[in-house]
């Protein structure tokens, strides 16, 4: 091939059409293959060697724009670089990037497998993906996690923070979890777009202050014995449920769930396990008398483990059926976790009880001085005494002031 170390310009270049190796300067070169093809070539030396680099193909990169390439390439071998392998090392990184590229519906789908198994709710995770798909991924489900940005979050939860202020804070919740997690996991960078404070709190106004947030209907604690003692009168097993609930102060799940093997009689304390409570961790419940009296009057009833078992299935309870009985009772202005709003009302304003104790009574683990009794202990005895307490109350039927007797087997009750 013929070769030659004359600088050539762009029209002498244009005019090339033998095979060979022509130098234009500082080290740039047009290559002509014996096929015709044409592309510009960066020799130069390196610890005593020689390389060559491919710039581009001509004509698809003129002169100038090779040239311009080249000045890039000269000052990276200033300084002691091969410009052939700080060219491999971008790619590689490049073909990195696109090998971690994630779709933010990728990121749900594998965060919302990933913590399920911790879910005690088999619903939650239908619950996550019912509200991503209609609010999360219409906008931005197929973009990169790196992508997500705040104007897109916004896009997203906006239109229903005002119609829909519930949805759209556990919506803003959930992508920032997934946001959170891909960061973590290793897919994007930088600070998540959905946090709320100190961002978000600027452009949406505070949910309290878009709709009063609703709390539970909760019978008022002075009318708690008169509805006790209408419970009383009833003989169904949801009754028993629903009196056992009250006066052990916790959720419905975690009493329609009751099973014979977390009792202890001898000791009568009941053991939540955490799998079941909403603090994650197993809580020991002091029983009262009357509610030692409820489960002696069912023991030896049921069939198998469960405690309150209904009668036409054989499994435990639904919530259904502590609602029924609240309309069959004519109280469809209340609601069953509402009954715990009227313990801690009670305990509030008419004991002396601490913060501490009623707090964990009702299996709560907020705020430092609660966490901080859990880590010394479960106060137990401070919580049967409480507990006792009310069961006294409850007793009372309000006005009239007059105390509900117990059946024979709760005076037997040591």
């Amino acid at each position: 091939m013929a070769r030659t170390t004359k600088k050539l310009s762009a029209l002498e270049i244009s005019r090339l059409k033998l095979p060979g190796f022509y130098h234009t300067g500082d080290g740039l070169y047009l290559r002509i293959s014996k096929a015709g093809a044409t592309s510009w070539i960066y020799r130069y030396m390196l610890s005593g060697h020689q390389h060559d680099m491919g710039v581009g193909p001509y004509p698809s990169f003129s002169l100038a724009e090779a040239r311009a390439k080249l000045v890039e390439l000269r000052k990276l071998k200033h300084n002691g670089i091969d410009p052939i392998d700080a060219r491999a090392g971008e790619r590689l990184r490049s073909k990195l990037h696109d090998a971690k590229a994630i779709t933010f519906q990728n990121a749900a789908t594998r965060y919302i497998e990933a913590h399920t198994p911790s879910w005690r709710n088999k619903k939650h995770a239908a619950q996550w993906t019912r509200t991503l798909e209609l609010y999360a991924f219409p906008h931005f489900g197929g973009l990169p996690v790196q992508q997500i940005d705040t104007p897109l979050v916004l896009r997203a939860i906006q239109p229903i923070w005002v119609s829909k202020t519930q949805t759209a804070s556990r919506v803003r919740q959930r992508i920032e979890a997934i946001l959170d997690w891909a960061k973590v996991s290793g897919y994007r960078d930088g600070e998540n777009p959905a946090r709320w404070r100190g961002h978000l709190d600027h452009a949406l106004p505070a949910q309290g202050k878009v709709r009063r947030v609703e709390n539970f209907s909760a019978l008022p604690y002075l009318q708690i014995g008169s509805f006790v003692a209408d419970l009383r009168k009833r003989d169904e097993v949801s009754s028993r449920a629903l009196e056992f609930l009250i006066l052990t102060a916790c959720r419905t799940g975690e009493a329609l769930g009751c099973r014979w093997s977390e009792i202890d009689l001898s000791k009568a304390t009941w053991t939540v396990p955490g799998t079941r409570i909403k603090a994650g961790r197993d809580h020991v419940v002091p029983l009262s008398k009357p509610a030692l009296a409820i489960l002696s009057g069912l023991n030896g009833h049921t069939s198998g483990d469960i405690v309150f078992e209904s009668e036409m299935t054989g499994r435990a309870l639904s919530n259904n059926a502590l609602l029924a009985l609240l309309k069959r009772m004519g109280s469809t202005d209340i609601t069953v976790h509402g009954f715990r709003s009227t313990f801690s009302e009670w305990a509030h304003e008419n004991t002396g009880h601490s913060s501490e104790a009623i707090e964990m009574s009702l299996a709560h683990v907020k705020g430092d001085k609660v966490a901080a009794a859990y880590h010394r202990g479960d106060l137990f005895m401070k919580r049967k005494v409480l507990i006792d307490e009310w069961a006294r109350h409850c007793a009372v039927a309000q006005p009239s002031g007059t105390v509900v007797e117990f059946d024979v087997a709760l005076k037997e009750m040591p």
